[in-house]
């Protein structure tokens, strides 16, 4: 079957200066704006590393430059979830991932709290 490429959705690109979320800066400025115009309560440790969680307790969010375990895994950002049926689990992010991406797998996964 052959289609028209006037048929196609036309590939958009963004200019290379709009791609800057690509590689991190290891900030955490991202994940808690969401979490903080979310209302989810925070405390931060006098090594830098912050712990948050979501009003209804069951989501935890762990920022970890300074943890010495964290780091020895490869880990900096921490998810654990106890959903109210089924098994808790846990995802972790590396010092490559961009906050932006983690702070985007929390958006979707507090969009859709029932799954």
């Amino acid at each position: 079957m052959n289609t028209s490429p006037t048929l196609l959705p036309a590939v958009t690109r963004p200019a290379v200066e709009c791609r800057r979320w690509l590689s991190s800066n290891h900030c955490a400025g991202p994940v808690l704006d969401l979490l903080n115009a979310l209302g989810w309560t925070a405390v931060d440790t006098p090594e830098a590393n912050i712990h948050a969680t979501s009003p209804d307790g069951r989501v935890y969010v762990g920022w970890l430059p300074e943890d010495i375990a964290a780091w020895k895994r490869g880990i900096v950002w921490q998810v654990r979830v106890q959903p109210i049926e089924g098994d808790p689990w846990v995802q972790e992010f590396g010092l490559h991932t961009p906050s932006e991406a983690v702070a985007g797998f929390l958006a979707a996964l507090i969009a859709t709290p029932t799954r």
